[in-house]
């Protein structure tokens, strides 16, 4: 890469501005922001979006799931384009780095090529992905682009369908139009994504920049222990059928499992409800919800394996029944090897400290798995906090995050 290049960095007070002014949309007054997906906070923070690229004299355009777009044209025989980028939806009150972050940053790395006048031989793409964070749907923006959303997911949402046909409306979308956003493979020259870590580790190590090695798989299930209701008082202990037992054995258990013989994963019971509920009846069912996740997919099996072992054999220590309903699978995905050596070797240029780690969170770049190449770096979280108003990264770290970017795309851009 030509020496002028190599010295190229962003605009730190530019990208500054801009991302303050970003952060005052669906603004909480704790730090946080709420800006749900297709909320009016939501869509104003794409109204800054638009307003943005069109003040860089950036070309901006809006597909059919929605995804908001600033697209910098390199050469006119460019066949293919780098997206950049991220969401800007959040979870509800949630913090103003996640997710945004990598919107302002990849604009930011647009506007610094495009002043500079160089061209890549691929042309640049700022995005915005629709519903990251699945308040409707969950990756529906990049799904979509990528041509892997399916019908079932809108007949169905997580976040309920008419929530989604509310959403839909607000934005001035449609169902079948979310289907006109896939892009042929052909057509994307890769996905690379900035985003804070949302976790403790670089922090703790003192490590400058997380080069993401894969994005990890997510099953969800729901388990319903199911005993016998019987009065509370009168019903002796050895005589009691409860479902609680069953559901509490399993959450402990399914802990020590998981810290012992699988490390690098990790397990969560978000949440437990009894029937009939009462102070002064023994529960008949509880429905547990289980969410694991592994970055790696023969431990991934491995882990589902002795999770509903151990599920089974807690019915049988309490004489229970047990019913079982999967709700989601994600594979885990790999980040392509190239990209992360190219992140690598910018980190080196740029004097700055890198690490390889897994994403412990889903992000939109594990939509473009088998599709195009992907790439993905962490800049340092703050105590490790997110979706929380207290989620902070430090200037400088997004500082260093940006030119890593920007210095990535020029190496894969020029050779």
């Amino acid at each position: 890469m030509p020496k002028s290049f190599s010295t190229l960095r962003i605009n730190p007070a530019r990208l500054f501005d801009s991302f303050s002014a970003l952060s005052l949309i669906g603004a909480t007054g704790d730090g946080g922001v709420n800006r749900p997906a297709l909320s009016e906070a939501h869509l104003a923070a794409r109204d800054w979006f638009c307003a943005e690229a069109e003040s860089a004299g950036l070309d901006f355009h809006v597909d059919g799931a929605g995804n908001h777009s600033a697209v910098l044209t390199c050469q006119p025989s460019n066949l293919q384009t780098l997206l950049l980028g991220s969401h800007l939806d959040s979870v509800s009150n949630g913090g103003r780095f996640d997710g945004a972050l990598g919107v302002a940053v990849a604009l930011e790395v647009l506007k610094t090529i495009k002043e500079n006048g160089i061209n890549l031989k691929f042309d640049l793409e700022a995005i915005d992905f629709t519903d990251e964070e699945g308040t409707l749907v969950g990756l529906l923006g990049s799904s979509a682009l990528a041509g892997r959303l399916h019908p079932e997911a809108l007949k169905n949402p997580r976040g309920g369908r008419q929530n989604l046909l509310e959403g839909l409306a607000r934005a001035g979308l449609s169902e079948a139009g979310i289907f006109t956003a896939a892009r042929p493979k052909e057509s994307l020259a890769g996905y690379l994504e900035l985003h804070i870590e949302q976790g403790k580790r670089l922090e703790r190590m003192g490590i400058d920049i997380g080069i993401v090695s894969a994005i990890v798989g997510i099953r969800s299930y729901r388990l319903g222990f199911i005993g016998r209701a019987d009065h509370a008082g009168s019903t002796l202990m050895t005589d009691r059928v409860d479902a609680s037992l069953g559901a509490s054995a399993f959450t402990l258990a399914a802990r020590e499992i998981v810290m012992g013989d699988f490390p690098g994963c990790v397990v969560n019971v978000g949440r437990m409800d009894f029937a009939p509920g009462a102070f002064n009846i023994v529960p008949a069912r509880v429905d547990l919800s289980l969410e694991f996740r592994s970055p790696d997919e023969e431990q991934f099996e491995k882990m589902d394996t002795a999770l509903m072992a151990c599920a089974k054999e807690q019915v049988t220590r309490f004489d229970l029944g047990l019913e079982i309903e999967c709700f989601e699978k994600h594979a885990p995905n790999a980040m392509t090897a190239k990209v992360q050596q190219v992140f690598a070797d910018s980190c080196e240029d740029l004097g700055l400290t890198h690490v390889s780690l897994a994403s412990g969170a889903i992000h939109d770049g594990q939509s473009f798995d088998g599709v195009c190449p992907i790439g993905m770096i962490f800049v340092p979280s703050v105590d490790g906090a997110s979706h929380a108003p207290r989620e902070f990264t430090k200037w400088e770290d997004c500082v260093n995050g940006a030119n890593v970017l920007l210095q990535t795309v020029l190496r894969l851009g020029r050779g």
